[in-house]
């Protein structure tokens, strides 16, 4: 996937999922039949086991492994750490926190968040060491600018600059079993979903990606925001709680629905079908609902 400059609209670049173990959550993910890959750390108290998806994107979810060295980050002003730990303050310790934009010019972005009034804090930049199945290591660098409005505590987006991507083959990361081979739609609930157009459209760098429904559209995939009674009438899921903007669901592309819903019964993981859509419910280790759609 091609990372875009802050002249055009940004790509989904990964998934932030808060999980309370990481060791439950790559349970979960392996039975779902993801390949999950090693467990990195972070230098300031988070660590991830994140998926890797052929189209570029990724799922990382994130656990506290050090709570002193986060309680530190947060009080040194890590708006990375500090907006996990709000989340799971709001929303418990297992969850779907944010949407991640692909950018090339991060400055860019927070100077763009700043000015319209979006700007969640002070940029991050930080790097950390990648290791693959064979355990080949390189160093992964980022930068960060986040966005997010008013006083809202279920969500947040943010701008990531790969300022060195690691020269590691993924090949083997990215074979998953259940066929999946990418991200094609992030659904998030709101009770005003209107009001969402304006944050998600400066955060992706998009004026013009809102279309009709709702979705803003990506150059690789769509960011939907429905109303609690059509997100559940869509999948047939309880749309939970109030709230002005929640990540809920995730849609992949799969090549075989025969095979992804045999894996699934294999490996006793409950799912229920909407249309041509396999439905699977979030649990421990899984934040948000997972949706299986063959695409040809």
């Amino acid at each position: 996937m091609n990372r875009t400059t802050a002249a055009g609209t940004h790509p989904l670049d990964h998934l932030v999922l808060p999980t309370q173990s990481l060791d439950v959550a790559r349970a979960r993910l392996t039975a779902l039949g993801f390949v999950v890959a090693p467990t990195g750390i972070h230098p300031f108290g988070t660590e991830n086991c994140c998926v890797f998806l052929a189209d570029g994107t990724y799922l990382e979810p994130l656990a506290v492994g050090n709570e002193q060295a986060a309680m530190t980050a947060i009080a040194e002003g890590n708006v990375f750490v500090a907006r996990d730990r709000i989340y799971r303050d709001s929303q418990g310790e297992e969850g779907f926190s944010a949407v991640v934009l692909g950018t090339g010019n991060a400055d860019a972005d927070q100077a763009r968040y700043v000015e319209a009034g979006v700007s969640a804090g002070e940029m991050l930049s930080f790097s950390r060491a990648f290791a693959d199945t064979a355990g080949k290591s390189d160093i992964a660098s980022f930068k960060l600018a986040f966005a997010s409005v008013g006083k809202a505590t279920d969500a947040f987006l943010f701008a990531c600059e790969r300022v060195n991507a690691p020269n590691v083959d993924r090949t083997a990361l990215q074979a998953h079993a259940n066929g999946a081979t990418g991200i094609v739609e992030v659904v998030a609930v709101s009770d005003r979903p209107a009001e969402q157009d304006r944050l998600i459209s400066v955060a992706v760098n998009g004026p013009t990606a809102s279309g009709q429904g709702g979705a803003f559209h990506l150059p690789n995939a769509a960011l939907s925001v429905l109303d609690p009674a059509s997100f559940a009438a869509r999948f047939g899921l309880p749309a939970g709680a109030p709230t002005e903007l929640r990540f809920a669901a995730v849609v992949f592309s799969v090549r075989s629905a025969d095979i992804t819903s045999r894996l699934l019964a294999a490996n006793s993981i409950k799912h229920d079908i909407a249309g041509s859509d396999i439905v699977v419910q979030p649990a421990s280790g899984q934040g948000a609902a997972f949706i299986f759609r063959e695409i040809q």
